[in-house]
């Protein structure tokens, strides 16, 4: 078995993946380290050591394509110095830049031996077999299903992303999802339970549902009729030793009744909702072609808070969309301070070839764009610390995800997604753990064990 070679790749081998971006491209990153094991690759952190380089790529904004191009200079140099060692290197650049730009990759950048598309990796083998002899481009949207052909998966932890759907219908103005990812798809509920099965069986104790727009999820069910996503989360709470389920990421305008009423009866439903708004201003809203209003988005958190009162809110929001007002980015720090949030991701407009908004021609200043993404973030952070601060002092669930930074400390999160650290031995690792909060950090939250504390007193 030692000598065996399968599709022209030794099986002795090494395989580097690096993922950027969303949660999407970090579960592709795994499944793509799937595809290589399968072929005899052995996973290593040393790109150094890799005989396969794989780049998972994020094109949503101009700096993540970018950071790219100037991995894939330095790793140039670094196929060179291989080379004259007689060791032979292939880079693969995967994802959707990848999709975005195809063949324009290996014109830039003249180390890449394979470009591969989100919707192609499964092909990844055959694709490095044939990138010997030249060149290989694979960014089709090839009609069999990628996820009937990947191997099974590796446990890689206590928690785990599962892809439900991808692709996006939306067409927002400012994004090239659509483009990269291709039309919303949605895997049937079977094949969704009997990954999260496995994925259980090997030691998974918290799964992510992921999509481009993951609460569009219209998966067929077992008896054929589209299931919705609070419907499929119920049958994957039927999975014995599955303790938590979380989804991301979401649109508003597809937040079903039964997934708002989910979050109050869901027992595995964690109350965490990261939900893009992306702006506060009606006009910006239009423009960006979101399809909801400010006061719309509002009026959906005020249900959902109904349904589950104590739940964390996550946002994204762009500053700076092309004809952005003071006045109107104002309309975003009140929608803000109007809900709170326990967290956020927010950036400057980047424009994105391709995209109706790149075409727009009342770009606003980067000195403007910098200074209101400042007063944004200052206000967002704000609420973040409150939210974590309001922690200390209570008894939270934690579960263990990995040993902590210090010897005989243990590290995992709260129902809320917040960090935390407290001493523990490392057999409570894939247990939930209650835990008082006494510190919140910059990052981090800090905490005893409940029976520690007794203890104590």
């Amino acid at each position: 078995m030692a000598g065996r070679r399968r599709q022209g790749i030794d099986p002795l081998k090494k395989a580097f993946v690096k993922s950027y971006g969303c949660q999407m491209n970090a579960y592709d990153a795994a499944r793509m380290a799937d595809v290589l094991g399968a072929e005899g690759y052995a996973a290593t952190d040393q790109v150094e050591e890799a005989d396969v380089v794989v780049l998972n790529t994020c094109h949503i904004r101009e700096k993540a394509a970018e950071k790219v191009y100037s991995e894939l200079g330095r790793l140039r140099v670094l196929k060179g110095e291989r080379a004259e060692a007689g060791r032979d290197t292939r880079i693969v650049v995967a994802g959707c830049v990848a999709q975005a730009e195809g063949a324009e990759i290996l014109s830039r950048a003249q180390g890449v031996d394979v470009v591969v598309g989100p919707q192609s990796y499964h092909r990844l083998p055959a694709l490095l077999a044939a990138s010997r002899e030249k060149r290989v481009v694979d960014t089709d949207f090839p009609v069999e299903d990628k996820f009937d052909h990947l191997p099974a998966r590796r446990n890689r932890g206590v928690t785990g992303f599962l892809t439900v759907q991808e692709g996006c219908d939306k067409f927002c103005a400012f994004c090239v999802v659509p483009y990269t990812r291709g039309a919303e798809v949605s895997r049937s509920v079977a094949a969704i339970r009997a990954e999260a099965e496995a994925m259980v069986a090997a030691g998974v104790r918290e799964i992510t549902l992921i999509g481009q727009n993951v609460n569009a999820y219209h998966g067929a069910g077992a008896d054929g009729a589209p299931a919705s996503l609070a419907g499929l989360m119920a049958e994957l709470g039927r999975i014995p030793d599955l303790l938590r389920l979380r989804y991301t990421t979401s649109h508003p305008n597809d937040m079903a009744e039964d997934l708002i009423a989910a979050h109050g009866s869901d027992p595995l439903l964690m109350p965490y909702l990261h939900l893009p708004v992306q702006s506060g201003s009606d006009r910006v809203l239009k423009a960006m072609n979101r399809k909801h209003t400010g006061d719309h988005y509002r009026a959906l958190i005020a249900r959902i808070r109904a349904a589950r009162p104590d739940i964390a809110l996550s946002s994204d929001f762009i500053v700076g969309f092309p004809g952005e007002t003071e006045a109107e980015f104002e309309e975003t720090m009140r929608l803000v301070a109007d809900i709170g949030f326990a967290s956020a991701f927010s950036f400057k407009y980047s424009p994105r070839p391709g995209t109706p908004a790149a075409e727009r021609e009342d770009a606003v200043p980067e000195a403007v764009k910098s200074e209101r993404l400042a007063r944004l973030q200052g206000l967002l952070d704000a609420q973040r610390h409150a939210f974590n601060a309001a922690t200390v002092g209570k008894v939270v669930e934690v579960l263990v995800e990995k040993a902590g930074r210090h010897p005989g400390q243990v590290a995992g999160k709260t129902p809320h997604l917040q960090a935390v650290q407290f001493d523990a031995p490392l057999a409570a690792i894939g247990t939930l753990v209650p835990v008082r909060i006494v510190q919140s950090g910059s990052n981090s939250l800090f905490g005893e064990r409940v029976a520690d504390a007794a203890r104590a007193a």
